[in-house]
């Protein structure tokens, strides 16, 4: 006899009669203290039976027979302690958990059984689930009243010995195979026809499509064309503009430079003058004897006619030379201006004639005077002879002043042009 601490698995339920107990204790999947002599612990299996359910030929309601497989899960319902206690007093004793299987198969089979009786061959062979669900229904509350609980309820096989079933599976097969190929041309049909029209929906989307990509390259060309031809003349305009620009400062310095230089010799000049006018102020106020000093100014004079002559001449040279620089630096700039100036000046000179050749005259004057004095000043001694009248200084300044004197007459003989009256003209 087991006394003291008894425990259970949880898939068992200890069973606990006698003293201290009206009815029995049960306890699922636990332990429990047992009084020795006084109490009795029994233990009841509580795990998950698999039952395979066969009705062999039973006849259905039309009178064919029929075999039904069925697989069907039970166990006692160990968490309802009223179930418990029932199946507590149904098989508690039994020597093996197969006497409880026994009378739940048994009782499965006779509800199958009859369920089946009672419904046509097509009944149960089309509607599995729902000849489950009668089975189930019906077998459940039977056994509910045994302590057990049906947890599941599937068919595993129908099948029959007469070849009704085939007869009803060739019809069937038939008819499947008519709609199969019925359901099959249409298909195809169909198919066909939904190619044709995939078919002309893609060309004409892909016709769109390359008809968009054209017009699109097409915008494109155009406006990389006019875009190209906007950055190609404002890049011939920056570069004529800056070709343009550096040649009028490259004009610009040449001309400053230029009057640079003039400024230059003229100041040149006009000290050189300055200083001549100086010497001879300073030699007129140091000289004693007249005639001395009469000597030293003429030669001084001569000196000093010299030096201008020469001082001019280069000044003109250096003047022609600079002009004749910016003249060929700008030529290409002034070639029209100067084209113009030309025959304005051609026309001038056809209108003002003598008005013109007298101007000219005047300018070349005063070199004719120079190149009259100009060998006096390669004289180094003079002696001058005087048959009365002025003598000395006075007398060399006479004849140079009337040889410059004759000069209109010497013009008026070569060109024709009395300067006298054309200067007397310009005058008035």
């Amino acid at each position: 006899m087991v006394w003291g601490f008894v425990v259970c698995g949880p898939n068992e339920a200890l069973v606990v009669s006698g003293c201290f107990h009206t009815k029995p204790l049960l306890v699922a999947g636990g332990r429990t203290f047992v009084w020795p002599i006084i109490q009795q612990v029994q233990e009841l299996p509580l795990k998950t039976m698999t039952l395979q359910v066969e009705s062999p030929r039973v006849y259905t309601s039309q009178g064919v027979p029929i075999t039904v497989s069925s697989i069907a899960q039970i166990k006692i319902q160990g968490q309802n302690q009223e179930m418990l206690l029932t199946a507590c007093e149904q098989f508690l004793g039994k020597s093996s958990i197969r006497e409880i299987e026994k009378v739940a198969l048994e009782t499965l089979e006779g509800h199958q059984r009859a369920i089946m009786g009672s419904l046509t061959v097509e009944e149960i062979y089309k509607d599995r689930k729902k000849f489950s669900k009668n089975v189930y229904d019906v077998a459940s509350a039977d056994l509910m009243n045994m302590g057990i609980t049906v947890i599941s309820y599937t068919i595993k096989d129908v099948r029959d010995d007469t070849g009704y079933l085939q007869s009803l599976g060739q019809a069937r097969t038939a008819e499947v195979k008519r709609d199969a190929r019925i359901g099959e041309a249409e298909a195809r049909r169909d198919a066909t026809i939904k190619e044709a029209i995939a078919e002309e929906e893609r060309m004409a989307a892909k016709y769109i499509n390359d008809t968009e990509i054209a017009k699109a390259k097409r915008d494109f060309e155009l406006k990389k064309a006019a875009y190209d031809l906007e950055v190609n003349t404002k890049k011939a305009e920056a570069d004529m503009a800056y070709a343009l620009q550096v040649a009028k400062t490259k004009q610009k310095i040449r001309e400053e430079q230029m009057q640079v230089k003039v400024v230059e010799r003229q100041q040149d000049i006009a000290v050189q003058e300055q200083e001549i006018q100086r010497r001879q102020k300073e030699l007129e106020a140091t000289v004693r004897r007249p005639a001395e000093a009469e000597k030293y100014r003429l030669e001084k004079i001569a000196e000093a006619n010299r030096n201008r002559v020469i001082l001019e001449a280069e000044a003109e040279a250096e003047a022609i030379k600079l002009k004749g620089d910016a003249e060929a630096f700008v030529l290409a700039a002034k070639g029209k201006a100067e084209a113009e100036q030309l025959t304005m000046k051609g026309e001038a000179y056809k209108h003002y004639k003598d008005a013109a050749i007298v101007e000219m005259l005047l300018d070349v004057l005063p070199k004719v005077a120079a190149e009259v004095a100009a060998p006096l000043t390669q004289v180094k001694k003079m002696t001058m002879i005087s048959t009365g009248g002025e003598i000395g200084a006075a007398r060399l300044t006479s004849e140079v002043l009337e040889t410059v004197l004759r000069m209109p007459q010497l013009i008026a003989t070569l060109t024709g042009v009395d300067i006298t009256k054309a200067v007397s003209g310009k005058s008035l």
